[in-house]
């Protein structure tokens, strides 16, 4: 269903622009505190995009997610003893 995507997060001046922002992808959050939108985009897309949204007076700033080119294997995985041992009791 849906190709390669990432993340961008649009920081805005105001929240009210929002629905207008449902054209260039999925909307997966908004953050009305803090007041950003977090959208998934196709990455062969990207570039266009973050140029698009960019030029509109209401966005202070977009950022890609970096989360796609993080490597998600890690080295110690294991729990050490100690916490093994509280597991079994039941701690």
């Amino acid at each position: 269903m849906f190709g390669k995507r990432q993340g961008i997060i649009v920081w805005l001046h105001s929240l009210k622009q929002v629905k207008m922002l449902r054209r260039f992808g999925n909307i997966h959050y908004v953050s009305k505190k803090l007041k950003y939108v977090v959208i998934y985009i196709n990455i062969d897309d990207l570039e266009y995009t973050i140029s698009k949204l960019k030029a509109f007076s209401f966005v202070k700033k977009v950022e890609p997610s970096y989360k796609p080119f993080l490597k998600m294997e890690f080295e110690n995985a294991r729990p050490d003893k100690a916490k093994e041992y509280d597991y079994k009791i039941g701690l």
